[in-house]
């Protein structure tokens, strides 16, 4: 299974917000063997976040989409979860009663009564119109959940919030799930520029079937100065040979330098 994150809302591309989920997400997926593919940033506009959520629809991935299900003017992606499915949105009855729970509490702890008709509480409801057909993500921050279309997940912009459900989600969802044993192993490259090692790259992962080699380069590093992270990651069998072919061909490279500390 490959998982993907959108992360939506103004305030992160305006850097009113600084962005939480895209770590703690890799965090969440690696705790449990998984790795992130891929994530995207939308701002609020309606047509690209329902052109997000179409192709997340349609990718078979597992995606979690947060920020954005509220029920504040600039809050679009419930609306485009269901432009995007081609479903209708309603009222859904156990966000409902979960939501309606969440106000008597909120009622009580301010020693008022609870009033179901009144406008406040009548809005509050829409945080609980999903397109038909969802299913509920609870939020044990304030019950106040999150839903389900498929493999794509809609949580709160809130990390507090959202981070939990994610999990919950993860291990609700994909538990069964077995992930194959993955490994990596690097060096570090002095003297060497990434022209120079770019066919001894593209041999190994020729010659190592699902192995990937990465080149991270460094022009300012504290201690080691300018350099290049060089290494491969895949299956831990494969990696291991691919490593020590890595290792053979740039010794036979002597304008290179390498360690691997």
């Amino acid at each position: 299974m490959k998982f993907g994150l959108i992360v939506i809302g103004d305030e992160i591309l305006s850097g009113r917000r600084q962005d939480k989920h895209l770590p703690r997400t890799i965090e969440i997926l690696a705790a449990r063997g998984h790795e992130l593919t891929w994530a995207q940033f939308i701002g609020d506009d309606r047509p690209r976040i329902t052109a997000a959520l179409k192709a997340a629809l349609d990718s078979g991935d597992a995606v979690f989409s947060c920020g954005g299900i509220g029920a504040t003017p600039d809050d679009h992606t419930r609306q485009c979860a269901a432009l995007a499915s081609g479903r209708d949105l309603a009222l859904h009855p156990e966000a409902k009663r979960l939501i309606e729970q969440r106000m008597r509490e909120m009622a009580a702890e301010q020693g008022l009564p609870f009033d179901a008709g009144h406008a406040d509480n009548l809005h509050r409801l829409n945080m609980g119109v999903f397109p038909v057909g969802a299913t509920i993500i609870p939020n044990p921050y304030n019950k106040i959940p999150g839903f389900s279309l498929g493999d794509v997940h809609f949580v709160p912009g809130f990390p507090v919030m959202a981070h939990p459900m994610l999990e919950w989600v993860l291990d609700q969802r994909y538990g069964h799930l077995r992930p194959e044993a993955r490994a990596e192993r690097a060096l570090f490259v002095q003297g060497g520029l990434e022209a120079t090692l770019t066919p001894l790259m593209e041999s190994l992962e020729a010659q190592f079937a699902g192995v990937k080699v990465f080149s991270l380069p460094s022009v300012d590093h504290p201690q080691r100065g300018r350099h290049i992270e060089l290494g491969v990651k895949g299956a831990p069998e494969a990696v291991a040979q691919a490593f020590d072919a890595l290792v053979a061909g740039l010794r036979a490279m002597p304008e290179v330098r390498f360690s691997t500390e």
